[in-house]
């Protein structure tokens, strides 16, 4: 069981006075703080936004004006950020699956960076972005991290250094490695790990002729939601530095593509109850948001904290969404006072990867952004 609290920021509790529900608040003040901490901790590391994470529009001006840069995994997402003003310059496609016509797009519109994992993705980066610069995705352990990427993403060694002399042979300016040790990793050996393994395939392809210039090393910073043990980012980013500094020469160029870190915990998602049950035993409270209109990861493992105004003695609550799919439960086990329909129910770190995954499944709406 996981315990609610009745924290709530007034500026939330007042939207939710005159906001129709459900709709995500997200604090300035803790984006700058965050997008702070990651550059305190990693300074000599240029950040790229991961617009997947909450492609809210305001977010990106922002974002933007602090000085970040921003992957991006579709032409859609481009277009976004392109609108808001960014440079094609600032702007990386670390997808490695992506379709053709957004590969010509990218590259008219004057997008340099392209990542790869396969040989007919370079045909393609081959045919409709020539010159190119080019940047293997490497396979690593996702050991610690809650959402693992390694099976979908990412060759082995061997496959790497292959990739990047078949590149180099085919038009394409091999510039870099990139790596993900999976979303909401806690632990800094990973990162450490697949620093090492990436210095490996460097070497091999610097013996072979190709100098390389850039190591990505992806995003998986973690946020606190209820039972995570989560390293200080200013402890994880030590780790980082120092792997960086033993392994790879200071003229390297280093990214990182942050998402959650800098969003997730700026975001508080406000629901109301609109229905309750109790089925073989077991207390339902049923929000207006849900797994399909924005909490989707927690079917991934994703525990969030829910937040109530009300007091009174708890007891263990399912809390599931108002769709008519039975995959549409948040959390079970949940320690919450008795509620009634209409109460407002408070959810924070809900920055993240909510509102950008929400569908218009059963014709709910979809939670709306407010900055606060």
């Amino acid at each position: 069981m996981f315990q609610a609290t009745k924290r709530v920021p007034p500026q939330v509790k007042a939207l939710a006075e005159v906001r129709r529900t459900p709709f995500l608040a997200m604090n300035r003040a803790i984006i700058r703080e965050k997008f702070t901490l990651l550059r305190r901790a990693l300074p000599d590391v240029r950040v790229y936004y991961a617009i997947k994470a909450n492609p809210h529009k305001r977010l990106i001006q922002m974002l933007h004006a602090m000085g970040a840069g921003f992957e991006v995994a579709s032409e859609e997402e481009m277009n976004l950020v392109l609108g808001c003003g960014v440079s094609p310059k600032g702007i990386i496609t670390s997808n490695p699956l992506k379709s053709e016509s957004f590969i010509r797009a990218a590259y008219r519109a004057g997008v340099e960076y392209f990542a790869f994992d396969s040989y007919t993705e370079i045909d393609k980066l081959s045919l409709h972005a020539p010159g190119c610069k080019g940047y293997v995705r490497l396979v690593v352990s996702n050991e610690g991290s809650q959402w693992p990427l390694s099976k979908k993403f990412g060759v082995e060694t061997a496959d790497a250094i292959a990739l990047l002399e078949y590149a180099a042979a085919h038009g394409i300016a091999p510039f870099g490695i990139t790596f993900h040790v999976g979303s909401q990793c806690t632990n800094q050996t990973s990162w450490i790990n697949a620093i090492k393994k990436s210095k490996a395939v460097w070497d091999s392809v610097r013996d072979k002729g190709i100098e390389l210039k850039m190591l990505n090393i992806g995003g998986g910073f973690p946020i606190e939601y209820t039972t995570d043990s989560i390293p200080p980012m200013d402890e994880l980013g030590k780790a980082i530095r120092r792997a960086l500094n033993e392994q790879f020469p200071p003229e390297t160029e280093i990214f990182a593509e942050p998402g959650r870190l800098i969003v997730g915990e700026a975001g508080t998602m406000v629901s109301t109850v609109v229905a309750k049950a109790k089925r073989d035993g077991e207390n339902w409270l049923y929000l207006d948001v849900g797994v399909f209109t924005g909490l989707m990861e927690s079917i991934g493992g994703i525990q969030y904290p829910f937040l109530t105004p009300k007091d009174g003695p708890q007891s263990p609550w399912v809390i599931a969404g108002p769709t008519c799919d039975s995959m549409d439960v948040i959390a079970k086990q949940v320690l919450l006072p008795e509620l009634a329909v209409g109460d407002k129910v408070y959810i924070p770190s809900a920055g993240a990867y909510t509102t950008a995954y929400a569908s218009r499944f059963n014709g709910f709406l979809l939670p709306r952004t407010y900055l606060y």
